[in-house]
C-alpha cells in the first residue's frame, strides 16, 4: 500500500538504516546537507511528493519525487528500500498517476532490485558516475579568459550547451537563484563553460564542456578554477564518468577525492500513455 506523506520525523529511523548500506544506500542523500534538502525538508515543498510504501503497519520503502506537471516530467530525489515488491509498486503508481511523463532515477548503481524493474521498462542509462568532493578551496589558479555568463553571449552558450539534460542553458540562465554559469572565452568565442550551484554548504560542478578544438589547452583547468574561487570557502562535489580518465585527472590534481559509496547512475523513462 502507498500511502502520501505529510510528516517525516517519524521515519529517521528508517532512513538512516540506509546511510552505511554499500547496496541500498541513496546518493542523493550521503551528506547531512543532502539528508535536509533531499529528505527532511521535502514534505515542506510544493513540487515534491513524498511517498511511503507499507506491508501491513510496517515501512518497506520511502521515497521522494520532484513532479512539474507543466513540464511533464519528474525526478527521483531518494528511493530507500531493499524491497523488490515496494519498487514494483512505485512503478506502478507512476504509471497510473503520471502517463506520458519523462521520470529520471539517480541511483546506486548497486541496488539490483530498482535497475532491473528498470532495465525492463527499457529505461535508458547513462554510464556509472564516480562522486569526488573538495572540502575547501585550497590555490589560486589561473582564471584568464573566463568571464561570467551574460544575456551577451547568452545565444552561444545555449547553442554549445548540452541538450539531453533536465538544466538546459535557457534554464540554467533563467535560474541564477541556484546557478553561476563561467564562460572559457579566445578572440571573442566561447570555447568552454561551467554550470556551477552556489547556495549550498557544499555546491555542485553540473556541467563542464569545452569545444573539441580547444581542448588540452588549459580551458577545463581555468573554468574549474574560476569555479572554485567563486565558490570559496564552501565545499564543491562533482560526478565524472568513470572512464573518463582524463577528467579524473584533471580533478584530482585540483584536490578533489572519489568518496567511498558514492557512485550513481541515471536512467531514463518515459512513463507509458
Amino acid at each position: 500500500m502507498i500511502r502520501v506523506l505529510h510528516e517525516l520525523d517519524a521515519l529517521e529511523s528508517f532512513s538512516a538504516d540506509f546511510r552505511q548500506d554499500p547496496d541500498y544506500s541513496d546518493p542523493h542523500l550521503l551528506s547531512e546537507e543532502q539528508m535536509r534538502l533531499n529528505l527532511r525538508n521535502a514534505v515542506k515543498k510544493e513540487n515534491n511528493l513524498v511517498l511511503g510504501v507499507y506491508e501491513g503497519s510496517g515501512m518497506t520503502g520511502l521515497f521522494v519525487f520532484l513532479v512539474l506537471p507543466e513540464e511533464r516530467y519528474l525526478e527521483m530525489l531518494a528511493g530507500l528500500s531493499r524491497s523488490s515488491a515496494a519498487y514494483g509498486e512505485i512503478m506502478n503508481f507512476l504509471r497510473v498517476c503520471y502517463p506520458g511523463f519523462q521520470a529520471d532515477f539517480v541511483f546506486n548503481p548497486r541496488n539490483r532490485l530498482l535497475k532491473t524493474l528498470l532495465e525492463e521498462q527499457n529505461a535508458a542509462f547513462d554510464p556509472v558516475q564516480h562522486r569526488m568532493e573538495l572540502d575547501a578551496f585550497k590555490q589560486e589558479g589561473d582564471t584568464a579568459g573566463i568571464v561570467p555568463l551574460s544575456r551577451q553571449f547568452l545565444g552561444e552558450y545555449c547553442d554549445m550547451h548540452s541538450r539531453d539534460v533536465y538544466w538546459t542553458g535557457e534554464k540554467v540562465f533563467h535560474a541564477p537563484e541556484r546557478f553561476r554559469a563561467f564562460l572559457a572565452v579566445q578572440s571573442g568565442e566561447i570555447v568552454g563553460y561551467v554550470d556551477v550551484t552556489h547556495p549550498y554548504d557544499t555546491n555542485e560542478v553540473y556541467d563542464l564542456q569545452v569545444k573539441e578544438a580547444f581542448r588540452r589547452r588549459g580551458w577545463g583547468r581555468r573554468l574549474m578554477a574560476k569555479a572554485l574561487a567563486e565558490n570559496r570557502p564552501k565545499g564543491m562535489l562533482l560526478f565524472v564518468d568513470a572512464d573518463n580518465h582524463p577528467a579524473i585527472r584533471l580533478y584530482q590534481s585540483l584536490g578533489f577525492e572519489f568518496v567511498p559509496e558514492g557512485d550513481n547512475q541515471t536512467a531514463f523513462w518515459k512513463i507509458p500513455c
